[in-house]
């Protein structure tokens, strides 16, 4: 089990992945550098094994696309008492590593998000759409699932080994950060954030980030991850604007009913039936899937206990 495994996902970053090895290596020099090379097409899978014979650098390949993927396979594949998790085009200063290797092996936090927003990021982020969309990601996740994260979509962040090994990865791309943000929130796990500085990307390194294609999937990711995570809370609110919406066009129904003591408007009032019916379903399906979420909770707690009995059996035997 390594103490610390620094993780880098890395797609097309031959500009950039020698000064982010080097980077890393300088500020844990204890740590073992993993980088994921996912289908590049230019020379980062031969820079990254050429530092392989001065630093303690690992390469390894992911063939199915998508950053989720790589972290997938990480997660899976990588043992160790500290993971830092970072981008191969050199966005986040490594300097900032220290501090929080050390809230995860020193204060038992299960996750630190390197948080961006609170510093730099809105200055040196050329994009607008991403400033906006980070921004509007941020605060709809702290009001549906009553959190305080400051930063939800950076890729800058720490793990401790309990975290890694029991958080199921469903996202294949760039919404991993938001679904391993809510899962941290969801799971009532030890969350932190250190403050970093963002720098842009450097003249010769694009980004693989669509600010419309990927965004649209991160907003469709917080509504589906809220059905899953909130359940009764989701289908309570379709239960209640089901509800409006038929009790607006029943009204008038019933007030022709009163005045006349006939009901001259059928249909409408049938369809309005149906959809009290299916507000009522939708309620009860969330009284049922709650209920299930609550099972599914205890489950965690359980395969928690075993993640540190594992973690607790694999550092006996290093000590050996």
């Amino acid at each position: 089990m390594d103490k610390v495994a620094v993780l880098i996902p890395c797609y097309n970053e031959e500009a950039t992945i020698k000064k982010v090895i080097t980077d890393f290596h300088k500020e844990l020099p204890e740590a073992v550098i993993y980088v994921y090379d996912n289908n590049s097409t230019d020379q980062t899978v031969e820079i990254a094994k050429s530092m392989s014979d001065t630093y303690s650098v690992v390469v390894r390949h992911e063939p199915q696309q998508g950053k989720g993927n790589v972290i997938r396979r990480m997660f899976r594949e990588i043992d160790a008492e500290c993971y830092i998790m970072t981008d191969g085009d050199d966005t986040y200063p490594a300097e900032f590593a220290k501090d929080m290797t050390d809230k995860v092996l020193h204060e038992n936090v299960d996750m630190v998000v390197g948080d961006r927003l609170s510093a730099t990021y809105f200055k040196e982020n050329k994009r607008r759409f991403h400033n906006f969309g980070n921004s509007i990601v941020r605060k709809s996740i702290n009001r549906l699932f009553k959190s305080n994260i400051k930063d939800v979509m950076t890729g800058y962040r720490a793990f401790s080994y309990n975290f890694v090994k029991t958080f199921p990865v469903l996202s294949k791309g760039f919404e991993i950060e938001t679904e391993m943000t809510i899962h941290a929130v969801d799971k009532n796990m030890s969350v932190s954030n250190t403050i970093i500085e963002y720098r842009d990307r450097p003249e010769g390194s694009e980004s693989k980030l669509n600010t419309h294609s990927d965004g649209i999937k991160v907003i469709f990711t917080i509504m589906k991850l809220f059905r899953v995570y909130k359940p009764f809370a989701f289908f309570g609110l379709v239960a209640l604007i089901l509800s409006l919406i038929s009790t607006g066009f029943v009204i008038p129904v019933l007030i022709d009913y009163a005045k006349t003591g006939l009901v001259e408007r059928f249909p409408t009032l049938i369809v309005c039936g149906i959809v009290y019916l299916a507000a009522l379903l939708s309620l009860f399906s969330g009284l049922i899937l709650g209920n299930m979420k609550q099972k599914h909770r205890q489950d965690f707690e359980a395969n928690l206990m075993n993640a540190e009995f594992q973690y607790k059996v694999m550092k006996y035997f290093d000590k050996r």
